[in-house]
């Protein structure tokens, strides 16, 4: 019960049943690391919108290589990483260039198995964001991945080629066709399966905020090397980031074990000092002289009946005389 009237305070009454879903919710995310990725330093939004001498913006590439497997960290992560966004950053409106777009590569895994109201609050964040200067982009094989809540939100699609080998693949790419605008030009369920290497289906919001005509597009390459980097290049760029002081750094944080522990650890010690004021307070009653039992001898002597006889005898010859 300890910290219960705190917490009740805080939060109101929780029945038991529900402590207890909260608790295998959090085990489940410390069981995939959390309480080891949220004890360290968090992002500063700052630092994903430097600029350097020549006023050109940085890209930040958040490298996680094993989120498959923890798809609740993930999801949460990306969460508390928009939700943060969003509350730091100033309203802007429509403004003429974002101050930041986020990529979100392998995006199914943020919604996969997500509650229903984490989806509401990764909806109400992609609706609100837009007008803080942020874009988002969620990178994903098939559209069907994204939530439609989501998914209605996006005024940008770019669908490469899907291909169908089974039943349940050919109601996908209907399913994926229906997302898109209708085209007088294609038939968009075929076309998406005869799509080739570096094409796409192209559909975007014009001036006014209408969605364009669906288009066949072809992508230009990226003028980049594509290929992964190698780790001693990986360790170049890090050993030259001003940022890795920053963040390289492992926090040991208080654990709510430890916490609780210290908290336990204090009471314990306030009670056995308590128990020991009382202690010392009844031996302290017990060497103290009772008044009353061992009254004064003189005291004894002016109250005594003869004493007193004595003096009235005295009194009256002497008003005789």
């Amino acid at each position: 019960d300890l910290g219960k009237a705190e917490f009740e305070k805080e939060y109101g009454r929780i029945s038991t049943a529900s402590t207890g879903s909260i608790l295998r919710k959090i085990i489940e995310l410390e069981q995939q690391g959390a309480d080891i990725f949220f004890g360290e330093l968090s992002f500063d939004i700052n630092d994903l919108m430097r600029i350097d001498s020549n006023g050109n913006g940085y890209i930040n590439i958040i490298r996680l290589t094993d989120i498959q497997d923890k798809p609740k960290l993930f999801s949460t992560f990306m969460l508390c990483l928009l939700a943060e966004i969003y509350s730091q950053m100033p309203e802007q409106g429509d403004s003429g260039r974002p101050e930041l777009v986020i990529f979100i590569d392998e995006a199914h895994l943020i919604f996969d198995q997500a509650s229903k109201a984490l989806l509401d609050q990764i909806e109400t964040i992609v609706k609100l964001i837009r007008s803080k200067g942020i874009g988002i982009y969620f990178i994903t094989q098939n559209p069907t991945d994204v939530p439609n809540g989501v998914l209605a939100q996006l005024g940008l699609k770019i669908q490469h080629a899907l291909r169908a080998f089974t039943a349940n693949d050919r109601k996908a790419i209907k399913m994926t066709a229906e997302n898109y605008p209708l085209s007088e030009f294609y038939k968009t369920d075929e076309v998406i399966t005869q799509l080739g290497i570096g094409e796409a289906l192209v559909t975007a919001l014009n001036e006014k905020g209408i969605p364009t005509p669906l288009a066949a597009c072809m992508m230009r390459a990226p003028m980049s090397r594509m290929d992964i980097l190698t780790q001693s290049e990986i360790d170049t760029i890090n050993n030259n980031s001003k940022l890795v002081k920053k963040y390289q750094e492992t926090i040991d944080r208080e654990s709510a074990y430890e916490i609780l522990n210290k908290k336990i650890e204090t009471a314990q010690e306030a009670a056995v000092q308590e128990q020991q004021r009382k202690t010392e307070a009844k031996e302290a009653q017990r060497s103290e002289p009772r008044q009353g039992s061992a009254m004064n001898p003189i005291v004894k002597v002016l109250t005594s009946a003869t004493f007193i006889r004595g003096a009235f005898g005295i009194l009256s010859k002497i008003l005789n005389k």
